[in-house]
């Protein structure tokens, strides 16, 4: 998986003890499922009124994806659905657990765009599916688990190609659909609001990361990275080299490694809030180190197989910045994690100063 840090989940335990195949009403999956939807076979329906606000998530069992995004503040209404098969004589469960519908199983999300960014939205749904697999995701497969965005409007369709460009470039792989939505009809009522009338059914997403995600506070569609032409403007030699090029810096060369005045590290490129001062410790590695970022979503960790070895390398969340790798099991660090990370990177906000910068509703870290 390209992530490092998922897990397995209660849910998945639960799965595996209760056999959620007979709860869920699926048959077991065949040995060889195959693809049998032809894009330009499948029904399209008129989407032109719906409402800009609105997307379309494909992410496995839609009961975890709907839950996930029910989660997040500033989610008006997530409904359970079946998007891009053959026609409303099949959008039934019996006829999609057959795998020969071409139906995906996918969540439509209404969401307000004052309170949470579609960035936002998008990025959680990168942080909890594995993008690198064809027609499953956890424990299901089938065709109708194949990932996928689906947008309606033309300004959706510019965000989610974006996000979706910038999380491929960081994938091994790459098999998430993306394409305009063609048709979607509402599952079954009692598959709506499912994990939250059984709050131990099964879930693919590990719920300590839905629970992750109801309590962020910062939008990654705050800090959109900018043009390939204004960030190589903007930056020095050496940060474009670290956070373009993944270079390194030299260790106890550079700026922050034995600094520990109180405020945030924020992506030299974007500005997003990556690590706070309150987190930071000192290490013999001869550059900054952190025991965790902010909050863990605001970092993505990759497998780094570079120089002949094998590392986990960390990237900023909306800026893809190369940041530098985190490490497990480090004796100096209060929680054996060092994420060790190359001043260049980074921009300091010192703390007198995060209220004028507009990191005010961070001002909180420091209580």
């Amino acid at each position: 998986m390209k992530r490092t840090k998922h897990k397995f989940s209660w849910y998945s335990l639960c799965f595996l003890l209760t056999g959620a195949l007979a709860l869920s009403g699926c048959a077991a999956p065949r040995q060889e499922e195959r693809y049998v939807t032809d894009p330009t076979q499948a029904e399209t329906m008129d989407f032109s009124n719906e409402a800009e606000n609105v997307i379309y998530l494909a992410g496995g069992c839609f009961w975890g994806i709907e839950h996930l995004m029910q989660s997040i503040p500033g989610v008006i209404d997530a409904q359970s659905g079946y998007a891009n098969g053959t026609g409303a004589a099949q959008a039934n469960y019996t006829a999609v657990c057959s795998g020969d519908t071409g139906f995906r199983e996918t969540v439509r999300v209404e969401y307000d765009p004052n309170q949470v960014s579609l960035d936002a939205l998008l990025l959680a749904y990168f942080y909890v599916i594995d993008p690198t697999v064809k027609n499953q995701q956890g424990n299901d497969i089938g065709t109708q688990y194949q990932t996928g965005i689906y947008y309606t409007n033309d300004k959706a369709r510019e965000t989610v190609e974006r996000i979706a460009q910038m999380e491929q470039s960081r994938s091994r792989e790459f098999f998430v659909e993306i394409g305009p939505l063609q048709n979607f009809y509402p599952a079954e009522e009692y598959h709506q609001d499912y994990l939250q009338n059984n709050p131990y059914g099964y879930c693919h997403i590990p719920l300590d990361e839905i629970q992750l995600f109801s309590n962020l506070r910062i939008d990654p569609g705050d800090y959109q990275k900018p043009a390939a032409e204004a960030i190589r403007d903007k930056l020095t030699a050496e940060q474009y080299a670290v956070t373009q090029e993944s270079a390194t810096e030299m260790p106890r060369q550079n700026e922050f490694w034995d600094q520990f005045e109180k405020g945030i590290y924020v992506d030299i490129v974007t500005g997003e809030p990556l690590f706070s001062s309150a987190d930071k410790f000192e290490s013999s590695c001869g550059w900054p180190a952190f025991s965790q970022p902010i909050e863990a979503p605001a970092v993505v960790e990759i497998p780094d197989y570079s120089h002949g070895t094998y590392r986990i390398e960390v990237r900023s969340r909306a800026g893809d910045s190369h940041l530098g790798h985190v490490f497990a099991n480090d004796p100096e660090s209060p929680n054996g994690v060092r994420y060790c990370i190359n001043s260049a990177s980074l921009r300091f906000i010192p703390y007198a100063k995060m209220e004028a910068e507009g990191y005010g509703y961070l001002l909180d870290l420091f209580a």
